[in-house]
Order: C-alpha cells, then structure tokens, then sequence
C-alpha cells in the first residue's frame, strides 16, 4: 500500500477524507499540529485519534507546535503589522507553511510518497499548503480529495460520515466551517455566505456579545522589548500565557471581531468572520509604540512593507526570497521598539490611551501650544515657500 500523511484537524472533511483515502487503498497516517486550538492533554486528544482511527487511520501523530508556531510565525507577523485588507491578521495563514513544514518531515520520517490535504479548491489553504511543500520537497505527490471527490455539500459529507460510523461534531443546522489556533480564529460557510444576514452569536467562540460585556472598561499596559511583548501591568509572561491572558481579557469585552469580505487567492471573494482579541490588543499597541519611536520616512515606508508582508502570508509565500528579505528589514526596524502602550478595552472596541518609551522622538517643548513652546514658528514662512515652490507656475 502506498503511504500518505494527511494534514488532520479531527473535523468533518479531513474525518471522511480518511475513509475516502482509505477506500483509495491508501495507508493513511494522520498528523495533527497542536497551534493552541484548544487540544489538551486528555480527552481531546483521545477523541481526536479515537475519531481518526474510527475513520480507517493507522497512525495519528499530534505534535504540540504552539511555541514554534507563536515565536517564528506570528511574533514576525506582529513586527511587520500584517494585517490583510485592514481586517485580518492571518491567523490561519500563519499555521498553513509551518503545518506543511511538520508534514514533510513526517512524510520522509515515514518514506510516505504522498501528502493530503482537506482544502477546498476555491480557498487559499490549498495553495499555502502546496505552495510550501513544493518549495521543501517538489518530489512529494500532493493529493486534494475535495477537489475530485463525489461530495457536492458538506451535508453530504455528514451523510458519509454518518454511514461510516465516524463521530463528528458539526451538524446540518451549525454547519460553519472552523478554523482555530493561539492567535485566531477564522469562521465561514452556513449562514454566514448571506451577505445580507448579520452573524449569529452562536457562530463566535471566544468573544462576548455586546449584550454580555461589561460596562466598565479594562486597561492592560503592555511592555515590548524590540517589537516582542514582554509585560503586562508590569507582571512578566511568556509569550504563550501572554496571548492567552489577552484572548481571555479581550474576548470578555468583546475585542477582536471581524466581519469581511475578502479577495481570495484564487480570485473570487468570500465572507468570513473572525476572532482575534489577543492579536488585535497586540498588534494596535504595537503600532502605536511604532509611531513613538520610528521617524516618518521609516514608519510610512514600512507601512508598505506591512501591506506586501500581509500579501506574502496570506498568498502562501512565507518561504519565497521575498518575504525572507522583508523580514531582514522589518527586524531592523525593531530595534528601538521598547516601551510600553497602555489600551482600554470597552464595549468591542481597542483604544491606546497612553504610551512611553526611553526612545520617543516626541518633544513637548516643540509639540506645545503652551508657554513652554520652543518652537520658533517664524521659520515656518520660509519653509512653506521652499516646500511649495515646485508647484508654483508662472501665470
């Protein structure tokens, strides 16, 4: 029998994605990557292998890559202000190269010739996964069942999944399609492709509705050592537990939602919602310090980068010469990115209200309107007539 890894979540298309290889005549080995999905050390990983040897796996391999995934995929993410289309900050598109990276070494680990995916073929999944596996290893055979298979709804892969006895959580009336990690999570499908129908609550995970938050605001101060988060009010975390506290925090005032239409790879748009409060808490505080302590050319300069850096991730080119080269620049930036933003979380919304770092290029006595301006405003003719004069034609 000729070997295959498949990228396993323990949901529904990779649980008939098993039996579907299966019924191929393939041995199919499972590998589950732990990003801070919510995987613990007992039941749900019991269930999980449980799920996947019911469907016809001979092995499961789950491999816990929060550490990997938080400090070499998303603290770079951070640093760079990826954020694609101004809403989503990547989550799931930070998980697919290093899952991918996971499953080649896993497929020479096991002289497998093959690896699987459960990607549809209208989503950025699929190439973020081939993408990256052909840049490790172009031997590898790539397989996509939900690109060739008889299956024409996820109700049908209910039905399948029922006839073969496999325990799956999603039914016909909460059919969403879910992606989870330590830095977001990414929904769609059911109800939620009505462009005109608002998100029910029932399809949010870790984030309060308005109805349920509270009426008093929270602030978090939060201290960064060279773009990384370091504190909060002064108590040290690491990065883990760090995320984790503001996912909590965040998602108790409802911060983090996102409700987009976006421009798939592929070239169609699609509707997705999002949570991600500790990504969101973060990655404004980290802009904020940036503001501080970068001069303009650099900070609108880089806000370019930011804008090419989302495009990488999101297009499944975290490997590419590219976005290798613009991580050497964004690291750079990050050398005077130390201080502290303190944020108010209240009703949904994410607001920096104070700010400080050892290397702020703000300057009172020339920003002041009071008597302590230093500023010599006289000179300000002379530079408007040199600034404008370029412009200026003879009538």
């Amino acid at each position: 029998m000729k070997k295959v890894v498949l990228a396993y979540s323990g949901g529904l298309d990779t649980s008939c994605i098993v039996r579907w290889l299966a019924e191929k005549g393939y041995e199919v080995i499972c590998f589950v990557a732990d990003l801070g999905q919510g995987l613990g050390a007992g039941e749900d990983l019991d269930l999980i292998t449980a799920r996947a040897k019911a469907a016809g796996a001979s092995k499961v391999y789950i491999k816990d890559l929060q550490k990997e995934f938080i400090e070499d995929f998303c603290i770079p993410a951070l640093k760079a202000n990826a954020v694609y289309e101004g809403k989503y900050l990547l989550a799931t598109a930070l998980g697919r190269p290093l899952i991918a990276k996971h499953l080649v070494e896993l497929a020479h680990k096991e002289k497998a010739s093959s690896i699987a995916h459960g990607c549809t073929g209208k989503g950025n999944d699929q190439v973020r996964f081939e993408v990256t596996i052909g840049i490790l290893d172009p031997k590898l055979e790539i397989i996509a069942p939900v690109r060739e298979w008889e299956f024409k709804s996820r109700e049908e892969e209910i039905e399948y999944a029922r006839e073969f006895n496999i325990p799956i959580d999603v039914t016909k009336k909460k059919p969403y399609s879910i992606d989870r990690n330590i830095w977001g999570i990414s929904i769609e499908a059911g109800i939620l492709e009505n462009l005109e129908q608002e998100p029910p609550e029932d399809a949010y995970m870790i984030t309060k509705s308005p109805t349920q938050m509270s009426s008093y605001a929270k602030y978090a101060e939060i201290f960064f050592e060279k773009g990384v988060p370091k504190k909060i009010d002064n108590k040290s975390y690491s990065l883990k537990d760090l995320i984790v506290y503001l996912n909590e925090v965040g998602g108790l005032h409802g911060v983090g939602r996102a409700d987009m239409v976006e421009n798939r790879l592929v070239g169609i748009k699609s509707r997705e919602i999002y949570e991600a409060p500790a990504a969101t808490i973060l990655q404004l505080a980290h802009r904020e310090l940036e503001s501080l302590v970068l001069d303009r050319e650099l900070a609108h300069f880089k806000e370019m980068v930011s804008l090419k850096y989302s495009e990488l991730v999101y297009y499944g080119l975290w490997y590419s010469p590219l976005k290798e080269s613009l991580d050497a620049f964004v690291e750079a930036t990050q050398k005077h990115v130390s201080g502290s933003v303190k944020v108010k979380l209240f009703k949904g919304s994410c607001v920096p209200v104070a700010r400080q770092s050892k290397f702020s290029l703000y300057n009172k006595e020339l920003s002041t309107y009071g008597k302590e301006d230093k500023f010599n405003q006289q000179l300000a003719e002379g530079f408007i007539r040199i600034w404008g004069m370029p412009y200026q034609r003879k009538v």
